[in-house]
């Protein structure tokens, strides 16, 4: 199993970080290490000074597929959910400015949230479907699948062009605007539409 996570899909978050706006997908993976073990808390690792938060939907791929066209593309996900694509923002940073890949500012053990629960996606609109984070009680982010600048059948035809989508793989949507630097005693709360999904404690 691998999670997929696309890179400034929506064009304010592109923006707080000073970046550009991709003229494809842009997307990196996390390994399944990554998964934050469910029930556990988030310990801020000793060598960053700086975790930020990111909000995603995620999707769940249910077929096995390569070279997947647009118009076949969302009969390969089967269920949504939404969770954190935790980030080493001042490590991620450093690695940008000298050209290097990004693993360890994105990949690192439980930087992954993946929620147990998850929604059909017979049961909500996924081109039109809010989300957002609290953190502390306070709404931090929150935005809506219709402003995501490349649409799920697009990430899923482009990525399968590269590497065969896997049963179980996860796929990380992006993130709105409103990302931040979470501190030791921060409760970090997810929601679709007015469910919240998941509570999460950082230690």
């Amino acid at each position: 199993m691998k999670i997929i996570c696309i890179g400034r899909n929506y064009a304010d978050h592109a923006k707080e970080l000073g970046n550009n706006l991709p003229t494809e997908p842009l997307f990196f993976c996390k390994p399944d290490s990554a998964i934050l073990p469910k029930g556990n808390p988030f310990f801020i690792p000793d060598w960053t000074q700086e975790i930020h938060y990111e909000i995603e939907v995620v999707f769940k791929v249910n077929k096995l597929g390569k070279f997947i066209q647009p118009n076949n593309a969302l009969r390969y996900i089967s269920e949504v959910s939404i969770g954190i694509d935790f980030t080493a923002r001042d490590v991620q940073d450093e690695l940008k400015k000298n050209g290097h890949p990004w693993e360890k500012a994105k990949g690192f053990d439980g930087s992954a949230v993946v929620p147990e629960k998850w929604i059909p996606l017979s049961e909500v609109d996924i081109h039109n479907l809010s989300f957002g984070l609290k953190k502390n009680g306070t709404w931090v982010q929150q935005g809506n699948t219709k402003n995501m600048i490349f649409k799920m059948d697009a990430i899923i035809a482009h990525v399968s062009q590269y590497m065969t989508l896997k049963i179980g793989d996860l796929i990380f949507s992006g993130t709105p605007e409103g990302v931040g630097k979470i501190a030791t005693g921060d409760v970090l709360e997810g929601f679709i539409q007015d469910e919240r999904i998941f509570e999460l404690k950082i230690k």
